[in-house]
């Protein structure tokens, strides 16, 4: 019998740098919008809705297609969709780059998304496929996962860069050399068709999917925006909908695109979840932070970009002590360090002001990285080995959904919020002023759109200019302050439910044992159940 513990690709090192450079490219992309949409909201007029929608894009873009596609690249081929994949996403960070308006723009973002969609999940796929069960695939996924993260920060340093001699569009333009090396790399070192599955696609589950994630996040993003509320209310019923009629086509159908076999397994769905709420908690830390340095602090691109350098470097620093963690510990011992580090990051954000320093800054970012390091780990981990091999893009579909959908979730719900604290407080402002009479309706919902579209009426009355540059500032700082009260409170409730739903370590391989016993029992009886 093959020991699984040592197996290995062919060229393993090469492979590995193939595979984690295609999912930096995607990350990249998730992260490219945050540091320039100050720019972006200057260069259009945009609302601070629009600017939200801008961020989430690609997130929800990802997030709509990363199981559908997921499906298809397990039946027709991992390494082809990979590659197409990355060969798209050439053409759409080209279409965001030179978007002649803010609508195209977002458009633009979605349809990076759907590229990466189509070359994310196989990456975690092949890892796993490839690599046999034992240290050395935790150790590749652990590698995976926190450089993966890494590109969120990394997008951000080198779209600053940019920005400071360029257009906003040449932010997104970051990922297209990585993502031309990554097809080369991908073409020349990946091996095709490894453990694929034979059985056939669940076409009509993969568009009930697609159309559920999209209306979720969609109307996560605009329920709490001034103005869309009752838009909001309407595409969260229709996801409701959806989501209904998705659970029963799954649980109905023999070849099913969800297992809610496995889904159901708590070492699966727990995981699952508890990596979704703290990798989006990183990137709504990130999508409310660069605004805020920007907006608030006056810095530059670049230096808000480095701003979050901390991030990146707790990320690589923990992620070999996480591996270690998830195999001497266990995974709910080593995700709860992760939580409580996360937690307290948050913590220090909730007190930024229009004086914060910047070591202040710098160790909000750092706890927040190296909590994420800890808690992407062993979420991965437990994904995937809660899953039969033939079913492994729909463990890695999964693990990507932790960050695209959280990511796309928590940057909607704290964008709305900080939409929606920024034009309450400025409400507040106006109503309190003793010019209020003089201020016309179009005038007032200007203030309230967004900073930047505040920054535009004080740059049309210069007479009244410094008064709304302060109340501007001021009602966004506390739209952020109460975006980053709510992501702790998501923090507080992941914690709680892996504190009081994960196993400890011994029980945790037991558990294991008897899911492999079963896949291997069920195998054996109907090989394509």
């Amino acid at each position: 019998m093959t020991d699984t513990t040592t197996v290995v690709p062919k060229r393993a090192g090469l492979v590995l740098t193939a595979l984690i450079l295609s999912a930096l490219v995607c990350n990249i992309n998730l992260a490219a919008a945050n540091i320039t949409l100050p720019s972006v909201g200057t260069a259009f007029g945009a609302s601070q809705t629009q600017l939200n929608l801008v961020a989430v894009g690609c997130a929800l873009g990802l997030a709509m297609s990363v199981l559908y596609l997921g499906a298809i690249a397990d039946r027709y081929g991992r390494k082809q969709l990979l590659t197409l994949g990355l060969a798209l996403t050439v053409v759409a960070s080209c279409l965001s780059a030179w978007a002649p308006s803010i609508e195209v723009l977002i458009a633009a973002r979605v349809f990076t998304g759907v590229a990466a969609g189509m070359a994310y999940p196989t990456t975690l796929s092949l890892i796993t496929a490839l690599w046999g069960n034992g240290p050395k695939r935790t150790l590749a996924i652990a590698l995976w996962s926190s450089v993966s993260a890494t590109a969120t920060v990394l997008g951000s340093i080198v779209a600053g860069l940019l920005l400071e001699s360029f257009w906003w569009g040449s932010a997104f333009l970051v990922s297209v050399p990585l993502a031309i090396i990554a097809v080369v790399m991908v073409l020349l070192f990946v091996p095709s068709h490894v453990s694929e599955s034979a059985d056939p696609v669940d076409h009509l589950g993969g568009v009930l999917a697609t159309l559920l994630i999209g209306a979720l996040v969609l109307g996560v993003s605009t329920v709490f925006a001034p103005g869309t509320t009752t838009l909001g209310v309407a595409l969260l019923v229709i996801a409701a909908v959806l989501l209904t009629l998705f659970g029963k086509r799954q649980s109905s159908i023999k070849f099913p695109l969800y297992s809610l076999r496995v889904a159901t397994r708590r070492l699966f769905w727990v995981p699952a979840t508890c990596g979704l709420i703290v990798f989006g908690s990183l990137m709504g830390a990130m999508f409310v932070g660069q605004q805020f340095m920007q907006n608030i602090l006056g810095y530059s691109t670049v230096d808000a970009a480095l701003a979050v350098v901390p991030l990146a470097v707790g990320l690589l620093i923990v992620a070999q002590f996480s591996a270690r963690m998830v195999t001497r510990h266990g995974s709910r011992a080593t995700m709860i360090s992760g939580y409580v580090l996360v937690f307290l990051g948050f913590l220090t954000m909730i007190f930024w002001g229009e004086s914060t320093p910047y070591w202040y800054l710098g160790l909000g970012y750092g706890l927040i990285g190296c909590g994420a390091g800890f808690a992407m780990t062993p979420a991965s981990r437990s994904i995937t080995q809660s899953t039969p091999v033939r079913r492994v893009g729909m463990a890695s579909a999964t693990a990507d959904l932790q960050r695209d959908l959280g990511g796309s979730i928590m940057q909607a719900l704290l964008g709305a919020i900080l939409a929606t604290g920024f034009a309450g407080s400025f409400a507040k402002l106006i109503a309190d002023s003793s010019d209020a009479s003089h201020i016309s309706d179009a005038t007032t919902t200007a203030l309230q759109s967004s900073y930047a579209s505040a920054m535009n009426v004080a740059s049309q009355n210069p007479q009244y200019a410094e008064a709304i540059t302060q109340a501007a500032s001021e009602s966004f700082v506390s739209g952020a302050t109460w975006a980053y009260i709510v992501g702790a409170i998501a923090i507080i409730g992941g914690a709680a439910l892996a504190t009081f739903m994960l196993p400890k370590q011994d029980a945790e391989i037991a558990l294991l044992a008897s899911y492999e016993a079963e896949d291997a029992a069920k195998s054996s009886a109907a090989p394509s159940a």
